[in-house]
């Protein structure tokens, strides 16, 4: 009876194997996978097929760079001929053209006395009449105005786009000085204005020979130039024995010693105070303002 036992599982033990022979063919089968597009050799070929595309998107981009390269170049050479032209019609219009050729109509003179001919004035300005204001030369018309009588100084201005204007610092009388019988006006500078058969009304007398001290004749004329309109037009002479004794005799017959023409404005001020102060004083020295003398 243990015969039939014995057998039964020498078969049993037996039968597995295949299933194991056939898990190692399926094992090696698995191990032997053909190869993919992952494989190495497909990794290698993949590296190669890139590479011609990155290099041409480079060349593209560095071609596109050097166009707008030039492309640049080309347009700050066109815009600096551009602007070469723009300044070279400018200038031409500016120093050749009628554009801003000077205009008679447009010549203005300002500050004119009556000592200053202004016609004579405007007759050397109209002498460019036709020249562009950028070829007129104002420091020549500048020293040719000076020359005329009783001016003093002068500013001549272009008035774009055709005019000029001339500002006058016209010479001023300040006094009348006897010479030879006649009465020759002198501005505060001792300048010869004009001459008067007699002696003006509304101007003081000098009474300081011309061909005497030159120095003398200006302190004078600094002490009358220096007094206020109400003061001045009080003024019936002045006098001046050396630079340091000028006096001056007023309306009333008050007499007042200014003695140099230093501190002029500070003597000033101390004469109308004292005039208001000392109505009926006959002398009013202010030679030393700080200590001034009445009497």
């Amino acid at each position: 009876m243990a015969s039939p036992d014995v057998v039964p599982s020498a078969r049993s033990a037996a039968s597995p194997a295949p299933a194991s022979s056939a898990s190692a063919s399926s094992a090696a089968g698995r191990g032997r996978r053909p190869a993919g597009p992952g494989s190495a050799g497909s990794g290698k070929a993949g590296s190669g097929s890139a590479s011609p595309r990155v290099s041409t998107a480079m060349a593209d981009r560095l071609a596109e760079r050097s166009a707008m390269r030039r492309h640049r170049s080309w347009r700050t050479a066109l815009l600096a001929v551009l602007g070469l032209v723009v300044v070279g019609a400018a200038a031409w219009a500016a120093g050749w053209s009628e554009l801003f050729a000077l205009d008679a109509d447009e010549v203005v003179v300002t500050g004119a006395e009556p000592s200053v001919d202004a016609d004579a004035v405007r007759a050397l300005v109209l002498e460019e009449s036709g020249t562009p204001l950028p070829r007129v030369d104002t420091g020549a018309l500048d020293e040719q105005i000076l020359q005329v009588p009783g001016v003093k100084d002068v500013a001549v201005d272009r008035s774009w786009p055709r005019g000029i204007t001339v500002s006058l610092t016209s010479r001023v009388p300040v006094a009348a000085v006897p010479d030879d019988g006649r009465y020759v006006l002198l501005d505060d500078e001792g300048v010869r204005l004009d001459e008067l058969s007699g002696a003006p009304e509304d101007l003081p007398v000098v009474s300081v020979p011309l061909d005497g001290s030159a120095a003398t004749l200006r302190a004078a004329l600094a002490v009358v130039s220096a007094l206020p309109p109400k003061l001045a037009g009080q003024v019936e002479e002045v006098s001046a024995r050396t630079q340091d004794d000028v006096q001056t005799v007023l309306q009333d017959g008050a007499s007042v010693r200014w003695g140099g023409a230093d501190r002029l404005e500070l003597k000033v001020e101390v004469v109308r105070s004292l005039r208001k102060i000392a109505d009926g004083a006959s002398v009013i020295d202010v030679s030393s303002p700080e200590m001034p003398v009445t009497r």
